[in-house]
């Protein structure tokens, strides 16, 4: 039967359970390959998938089932046409209690840690630990936001999606500012202090994942949970081996070429909750001038 709609149609959705760039990415690019889909845009900063079809009626059904085989939840947000007021706080009826606890309980294993891990790295001289310490920093202020957000207007969400990306990036500039003074100085690390942390860092990123799994429906959303804590303790993991490196070559160059991978990571994520940020505000000033 052929379309008879007047050009593309406009579907917007909020998502459950992103918990860092890598899964609006994912996300994204998953929905922009189904047939129909002529343009699609998840916002990490915002929360939220924007889809543009050639035909609603036909095409929701499939968006929606893909979204959930790749573990996450979704929810049709109606709160955007060009007459409504992109400043108005969303309905947040469907968010449970026991998922609010599980946010908060992330939040402070991971900011918690991060500052830690910071410190740590200090006092042992590494690199790689401060930038590690970005992940765990960066993860739990994106669940902090989501967490404070959840019944935020689009507005508000961007305006503060963009304050922690450009804070986020701050800090990973400086890790990297940092490195880039070491190599000229060469202090070497504490090779001890560096992989006690490093594996610490790693049971924190296991007892994140085990919170949330509970509230991840079926199989699909499990081994999203898992392919998140996988990409964590991968960045731990190098941690550990540079530690090792360390202590085997005498030299700080692991403990440097780790952190400058790890902080060149955690930039591309701030860019892209400032990047996705920035969108929302457009989007936001377009409804505005409509």
């Amino acid at each position: 039967m052929p379309n008879t709609s007047k050009g593309p149609q406009a579907i917007r959705y909020q998502i459950t359970g992103m918990d860092c760039s890598s899964c609006a990415e994912k996300i994204q690019s998953a929905v922009a390959k189904l047939p129909g889909v002529e343009e699609a845009r998840v916002s990490i900063a915002s929360s939220r998938m924007s889809l543009k079809v050639d035909d609603e009626v036909r095409r929701t059904a499939e968006v929606e089932a893909t979204v959930k085989r790749l573990g996450y939840q979704l929810d049709r947000d109606q709160s955007l046409s060009p007459a409504d007021d992109p400043e108005r706080p969303r309905d947040i009826s469907h968010v449970t209690p026991a998922y609010r606890r599980a946010l908060w309980i992330v939040v402070l294993i991971n900011v918690g840690y991060g500052v830690v891990e910071m410190v740590a790295g200090f006092f042992a001289r590494s690199q790689a630990l401060k930038a590690d310490s970005l992940d765990f920093l960066g993860d739990g202020l994106i669940s902090f936001l989501g967490l404070l957000a959840i019944g935020w207007s689009l507005a508000w969400r961007a305006r503060s999606a963009l304050i922690q990306g450009l804070f986020l990036a701050t800090l990973g500039f400086g890790v990297l500012l940092n490195t880039a003074y070491r190599v000229l100085v060469l202090n070497q690390p504490e090779a001890g202090l560096m992989g006690g942390f490093g594996l610490v860092a790693l049971i924190a990123n296991v007892a994140a994942a085990l919170v949330l799994i509970p509230h991840r429906a079926g199989d699909a959303n499990m081994r999203a949970v898992w392919l998140f804590s996988r990409n964590d303790a991968l960045g731990n993991l190098a941690v550990v081996i540079a530690a090792g490196l360390v202590f085997w070559t005498k030299t700080a160059w692991p403990d440097l070429v780790v952190a400058v991978i790890i902080a060149g990571l955690f930039l591309g994520s701030a860019w892209s909750i400032i990047r996705d940020a920035r969108a929302d505000l457009r989007e936001v000033r377009g409804l505005r001038t409509s």
